[in-house]
């Protein structure tokens, strides 16, 4: 009776181990990692991050919309791993200055602006939520419309006169940061 049981559990454990491992091996094929990096003069900046898709959703709402990420709540503005953001030199972040480096970088969506933020807290999975003691910076950004709506999460850094845009767009949200 005992060795039935101990096979029993063996059974058991096998198929737990083997369903967390195969949700393991395809969760990043399920949203793929995905790295904006551009060069401007002596500064690079480098965003690695990975990309959800939409897939019929209400992205961004209210919780009785039943919105995937609902105004006010915390987001790690991605999937799966921690999206981090590299700067090669000190930066102004949306007015706020960044010592050069590599941070965490989430956000709080707004209906009318975004939150967010730079954390020291590196190679951290992204589900939860940082310690906000280790926030550099928090920085409120408006949205504006994307002109077509985005099925999947996209970061696109843009060399515009004298800074970089860090464009953030998914639906039809477009959030605009200046890097300088």
């Amino acid at each position: 009776m005992r060795k039935k049981i101990l096979i029993g559990l063996g059974i058991v454990f096998l198929l737990f181990a083997g369903f967390i491992g195969y949700t393991l091996l395809t969760t990043k094929s399920h949203s793929p990692q995905d790295i904006a990096e551009i060069s401007s003069g002596e500064l690079s900046v480098k965003v690695v991050y990975c990309q959800p898709f939409k897939k019929g959703r209400k992205i961004f709402g209210t919780e009785e919309q039943e919105a995937l990420l609902p105004y006010g709540k915390y987001w790690r503005l991605g999937a799966n791993d921690a999206t981090e953001i590299t700067f090669s030199k000190a930066v102004s972040f949306a007015g706020e200055p960044v010592p050069a480096g590599s941070y965490r970088m989430y956000a709080v969506p707004n209906a009318d602006d975004w939150e967010i933020s730079l954390n020291s807290a590196l190679g951290e999975w992204g589900a939860w939520e940082p310690d906000y003691s280790l926030d550099v910076i928090k920085v409120n950004v408006p949205t504006s419309a994307n002109s077509e709506a985005m099925e999947q999460l996209t970061i696109k850094l843009v060399d515009s006169a004298d800074q970089i845009d860090m464009n953030l767009m998914w639906d039809d949200v477009m959030v605009s940061v200046p890097i300088k």
